[in-house]
């Protein structure tokens, strides 16, 4: 029997943790969250200090019996959400769904799925952060503020189906105002001159662009101004009044984003998301590897840091420097 309950968001998460943690953890999914506000129902106290009133999400009371079931039979229960606020906000709802006692709770997070991230969580097993919750907590009660009186409106005036809350209310602003700054906007006609020269005795040429004529810098409206100087330039002495070095440093490129490794999928391969995404899914649960088995090639598909975890950047090195010296 497992001593151990570790409970993570994704079932996709489930059997490579449980890989990594062995028989004495058992690993459940949460599924996502557990609880929310009634949808038939505003959910909020607004004459009460904003009091949420929660319940359980339909659908999910056979996922939590069985939760309940596992957590009885553990010593421990370790809350494996997504670390952030709304991991922290589902780890506080399945602290008062479980109904076990809060000192067998215990919260963990790691920002990759690789052996040692995860068992180092277990040994850096804290408390709920309170401050997170209570965020995310204000983000669900303002979406509900804004949405449930602004939606209804735009039902009525525009279409139905349509929702609003407290960011796309103002991101529409914010599109509407870029807009009406475009349309406002009157374009000008300008013009450059540019030359290719070359230095006596010297058969490679440069670039260079006009700067000045006679000490002044021309005015170059339209075409016209502009074949006018040419005229005055013909037969003349050019100097060169400043040279512009610069050093360009070319970069790898960043490691993917959810959104990134999407973009480039489209760019580069025609792929849908939903095609993207289920073969990122693929990568993380493992693939079939000559003398491996089953392999992991992704920590994990869904995610907007860049940060590369210290033990993959390590075996990177070590395999260029075999690999290529």
């Amino acid at each position: 029997m497992a001593k151990y309950l570790v409970i993570v968001e994704s079932p996709a998460k489930v059997k490579t943790i449980k890989k990594f943690l062995g028989a004495n953890y058992d690993v459940e999914a949460s599924n996502g969250h557990v609880r929310d506000f009634p949808k038939s129902q505003f959910g909020i106290d607004v004459e009460h200090d904003f009091e949420p009133k929660y319940i359980t999400i339909r659908g999910k009371g056979e996922l939590l019996a069985k939760l309940r079931k596992a957590a009885k039979k553990a010593d421990k229960i370790y809350l494996a959400t997504d670390p952030d606020r709304e991991g922290e906000a589902i780890s506080w709802h399945l602290m008062q769904a479980l109904k076990e006692d809060p000192k067998k709770m215990h919260r963990i997070t790691f920002n990759e799925i690789t052996k040692t991230a995860v068992k180092s969580s277990i040994k850096q097993a804290r408390d709920l952060d309170m401050d997170l919750v209570d965020a995310q907590q204000a983000r669900r009660i303002l979406d509900r503020l804004v949405g449930y009186k602004l939606s209804p409106f735009l039902w009525r005036k525009i279409r139905k189906g349509l929702s609003a809350g407290r960011v796309q209310s103002v991101a529409v602003k914010m599109i509407c105002d870029r807009e009406n700054e475009i349309r406002a906007f009157v374009s000008q006609e300008y013009w450059s001159i540019d030359g290719k020269f070359s230095a006596n005795g010297e058969r490679k040429t440069f670039a260079a662009k006009l700067n000045t004529v006679d000490g002044e810098k021309p005015e170059l409206k339209n075409k016209e101004q502009a074949d006018e100087i040419l005229k005055r330039l013909e037969g003349a002495e050019f100097v060169i009044d400043k040279v512009k070095k610069s050093v360009h440093r070319k970069s790898p490129a960043a490691p993917f984003t959810t959104s990134t490794l999407q973009q480039e999928a489209s760019r580069r391969l025609s792929f849908q998301a939903r095609r993207t995404m289920k073969t990122a899914q693929e990568l993380y649960e493992g693939v079939e590897i000559n003398d491996m088995g089953q392999t992991g090639l992704i920590t994990y598909m869904r995610t907007d840091s860049l940060r590369i975890s210290d033990e993959a950047r390590a075996a990177a090195y070590d395999f260029i420097r075999k690999k290529y010296g």
